[in-house]
């Protein structure tokens, strides 16, 4: 199956409740790569890449697990390539 690698950006009540903790725990269930990190303007942005339909797992498990801290989330498929995704990591 194909790759493909997705950002997205969560607003809502997302700082400071454990998002960054529960996502990267989520993403070593799934085969994925990437990170998930806060911005200075209260949201979280993650960045994931993997097989279209395990990213999708992903990204669902994240709306079951904490769905009721996020009020928005705005996705934009980007390029597969560099950098190159190793392993889910939590940056600062």
């Amino acid at each position: 199956m194909p790759l493909e690698r997705r950002r997205v950006y969560y607003s809502g009540r997302v700082q400071g409740v454990g998002f960054r903790f529960t996502t990267q725990h989520l993403a070593q269930t799934y085969e994925v790569s990437g990170y998930v990190r806060n911005l200075a303007d209260g949201r979280v942005e993650l960045v994931a890449e993997g097989e279209t339909a395990e990213l999708q797992l992903f990204l669902d498990s994240i709306h079951h697990a904490i769905g009721d801290k996020i009020h928005a989330a705005r996705t934009e498929g980007l390029p597969i390539g560099e950098p190159e995704l190793q392993g889910f990591e939590i940056r600062y």
